[in-house]
């Protein structure tokens, strides 16, 4: 953001200063399509006298920005009424941080009260089985383990109706990490979404994708493949406490609309956040 806070620092917002806001929005992964939406809606404040330079400029981009964002808010009213077992889907490419994220989401759960059941459901490694088998031990909830190189479809299957024998209140699904461009992988993913329908109606209840936020635009190929072939209805950005720019975030919830559930800010069991609109820009620009 240090090229953001260098337009924020221009006394006098003429054509220069506009041009410089635009590439600086482009350059913090903000996307071309967001950064002009945004420059559209500073003209217009700038012409109204509602924006000035400076902290005013500063302030009006991030108003701008929050109501970009609004979409990506969850609703309260979603955790009304939720199925019992409740069952989540989470889904991604390789290497975002699928099993971690679970974990530490079976942990907050835990803390909420409830009862939740960890699947590991990645059967391709054996390594992803073992480490939500440690997950669910740190976070103090009941696992199921499928095989390595079992049917994951299979495995989720069997949890859920275990979950329901056990009137447990969540089931949390780790599934295999691939590429969104490899068709059958999908192909994989979407008979699983099949099985879990027939295992309990309307199952599963969410899907969400887990997106790693230093991966930059390549992160909109994903959210678009995943969402065409199986309807997310949330996503969970992980690696915000790195080198991520963070602008990817608000370029997503523009093109998609969906929202965003919880954002991972470190490595620790607790460092697993509901995601606000109002904290996550504030912390993006350093402006409390």
């Amino acid at each position: 953001m240090g090229s953001l806070e260098a337009v924020f620092s221009r006394k006098r917002l003429d054509i220069d200063t506009l041009e410089e806001l635009e590439e600086a929005l482009i350059l913090a992964d903000l996307g071309a399509r967001t950064a002009d939406k945004v420059l559209r809606e500073v003209n217009a404040r700038v012409k109204d006298k509602t924006i000035e330079a400076g902290d005013g400029l500063r302030d009006g981009v991030i108003d701008i920005l929050r109501g970009i964002m609004a979409g990506a808010m969850p609703s309260a009213a979603e955790t009304i009424g939720q199925p019992q077992p409740w069952v989540l889907m989470m889904v991604g490419v390789n290497g975002v941080g699928k099993t971690t994220t679970l974990g530490k989401l079976a942990h907050h759960f835990h803390q909420q009260g409830g009862k939740s059941l960890l699947v590991a459901a990645d059967t391709f490694r054996a390594a992803a089985i073992e480490q939500a088998a440690i997950w669910g031990e740190r976070a103090g909830v009941d696992v199921i383990k499928g095989q390595p190189g079992g049917d994951a479809a299979a495995v989720a299957f069997d949890a859920v109706q275990a979950a329901s024998a056990r009137h447990m209140d969540r089931v949390l699904i780790d599934t295999a990490g691939r590429l969104h461009t490899k068709a059958p992988l999908m192909e994989e993913l979407k008979k699983m979404q099949r099985v879990l329908g027939r295992a309990l109606p309307d199952a599963p209840h969410d899907i969400w994708l887990v997106l790693d936020a230093t991966t930059g635009q390549n992160g909109i190929a994903q959210v678009r493949q995943f969402h065409e072939s199986l309807g997310l209805t949330g996503l969970v950005l992980t690696k915000l406490d790195g080198t991520s720019k963070g602008g990817i975030v608000i370029n997503v919830a523009q093109e998609f609309q969906l929202p965003i559930r919880y954002i991972g800010v470190g490595e620790g069991v607790d460092d697993l956040r509901p995601f606000d609109v109002a904290e996550f820009t504030a912390a993006l620009f350093d402006k409390a």
